[in-house]
Order: C-alpha cells, then structure tokens, then sequence
C-alpha cells in the first residue's frame, strides 16, 4: 500500500515537472509538448493508452540537474545546461547511454526520459536524459553543440559516475532521434564539435538508438511535406530548404554515414513520415559492413515511448541492443 501511494504521488509529480508552463528561466520557453499534452492527441484512436510514470528502483541511485556547462554569453545572458544521471548501486563500470528528448526542436525537456532512463539504469547502465537549446533559445548548430559537449562532460566525470568511457550510446526519440543519429554519424568531425567545455575529451559515441527520428530532411517523404514558416524544422534549420538547403542537407544524419560508422537500432511507429530516409540509410550501413536492425511496434503513434502498453516492449529493444554491442558488461 506504501509504495503504491509513493508511485501515485511520483506520478503526480511527473505529470506537474513536464506541464509546466511557467518558468524562471529569462530565456524563451515552449512548453507545448509534454506527454499529457501528446497523450491527448492520441487517446480518442488509442482509449487504453497510460503515461508511465517515473519509478527509481532500489538498486539505482540518482542525480539530478548536474550542471554539464555553462554557456558565459547567450542573447539571455548566462546559460547553465543540464543533465540527469542515473546509475547502478552496485559498485563498477558501466555502459553509459545519453538520452535525447524529442518536441520538434522547439519544446519537450529532459524530463520526459526520466521513465525510461530510470527502467534502463536497472539494467546495469548509466543513463543520462540531458538539456539541450531549443529553436526558441538558438537554432541549428546549436543543439549539436550542447550534445557533444555533455557527452565530452560524461567522459571527463567517468570516474565519479561509474561510466566506462569505451562503451557511451545516444538514444533520442522523435527530433532527439534525429540529433541523436547526427551526433553519432559525425564522430570526429570538427565542424560539429563547438566549444562548451571539456575539448580535450572526445565526443565520440559507440552506438546510437533512433526512436522515429527522421534521418534525412531531403528524402521525399520529408521534403515534400506542407509547411509554413513556423514548421519546426524550418524554424530549427533558420529558413526553408529553398532558403537553406545546404543546412538541411548537413543536418541530415544519411549523409554522414562511412565505414566507421558506429551500430544503429531503430524502433519505430506505424506513422511512414518518421522512416524518411531510414531505408537508404540501412543501405549505406550495410555497404560499409555497420550493423543496424530495425523494430516496429504495430498499431502505434509517433510518441508511442511514453506510454502503455508501448513503453516496457521499447525499453526491452533498447535494453537488448545495448547488451549486443556492449557485451560484456557489469551487472
């Protein structure tokens, strides 16, 4: 009875941290994305669908809101980026994966990861959900840039954390699985490195998990989408691909595929317009010999991650693919 009514107020709690709209923050905040607010898209076509809930294991320790930079001058003044970790009691290394949280490029936060970050770090992992600059705050590179500075933050905080640094994966889902599969495709490549902190750690990750996140901005099915002037990728990117077509190809994680590529695992939705350039992109892996595999959970929207019945299936694929690449590791 005690924990039920410990995980109904956690519940509670969730549901309150990831609806908020009111923020001290003095830089611009949009909040319309959160899984209650998905949730009710979705609910009239999916009526036994529930939003899951964090619950921190015993055998998991935490921390949160651990500074990973601070950006000195922004438009807003100074910036502090943020991360959350969660880990195994047990003493030893571990397999980190960093987390990306979706919303268009323009809302969502680290939050909404929390669930399945916690469910995964109960599986001998550290995982990482992390804050990252909207299309409000700063446009393309910028989210880049905060990524790959946490992830060089994460090797150079290994010790303290219990993080072997030779085994890190990036998950994102949504416009996070699109970043996420950039920042792996683009090990190694100065032109996405920036500068918040840390240089002297690499960025590289060892494998990526794309949760129906598009891969290529100019496959048809993307690029021939009805759009506005406030659609997210075009706002992310700074303009149209007739604008900018050079940005929109760049932030295309197909194009960045080689033959040291690292292994890639989709888990996707039933909704086609996610899989843009997903296809093409396994083609290319497969040529230069890098493993990927994909999983549809049928029946499913786009935000299926967040809930019931979606959530424990998605977290097994990600559970299942890490232990392939990662073999062997802590438990």
């Amino acid at each position: 009875m005690q924990r039920t009514i410990i995980r109904l107020i956690l519940s509670i709690s969730y549901l309150l941290v990831t609806n908020t709209s009111v923020f001290a923050d003095s830089f611009p905040r949009d909040t319309t994305y959160t899984p209650y607010q998905a949730w009710k898209n979705i609910r009239r076509n999916y009526p036994d669908t529930k939003i899951v809930a964090p619950y921190l294991s015993p055998t998991v320790r935490e921390d949160r809101n651990v500074v990973y930079t601070t950006l000195a001058d922004t438009p807003y003044g100074k910036r502090e980026l943020h991360l959350d970790i969660f880990r195994p009691v047990k003493p030893g290394k571990y397999p980190a994966l960093l987390m990306i949280h979706g919303g268009g490029w323009v809302s969502g936060n680290k939050s909404m990861e929390i669930p399945m970050a916690q469910r995964i770090a109960d599986s001998g992992f550290v995982t990482i959900p992390i804050e990252y600059r909207l299309a409000p705050e700063a446009v393309y590179p910028a989210a880049v840039h905060d990524i790959k500075a946490a992830i060089r933050w994460v090797k150079a905080n290994a010790d303290k954390y219990s993080i072997d640094t030779t085994r890190i994966a990036i998950e994102g889902n949504s416009a996070g699985g699109q970043l996420a599969t950039l920042v792996g495709m683009t090990n190694q490549v100065a032109r996405f490195e920036g500068n918040e902190g840390n240089t002297e750690h690499s960025s590289t990750v060892h494998a990526v998990i794309d949760i129906d996140g598009v891969v290529d901005f100019l496959a048809p099915s993307s690029l021939n989408l009805v759009r506005t002037s406030t659609t997210c990728d075009i706002v992310w990117l700074g303009g149209s691909f007739i604008q900018k077509p050079e940005i929109w190809k760049e932030a295309s994680p197909v194009f960045w595929v080689n033959e040291k590529s690292v292994p890639v695992s989709f888990i996707e939705s039933t909704q086609p317009r996610f899989h843009s350039g997903r296809d093409e992109m396994i083609d290319m892996m497969n040529q230069n010999k890098v493993y990927t595999e994909v999983h549809t959970l049928p029946d499913t929207p786009h935000t299926f991650w967040l809930y019931d019945p979606w959530f424990n299936p998605t977290v097994n694929y990600v559970i299942e693919f890490l232990n392939k690449v990662f073999k062997p590791h802590n438990k």
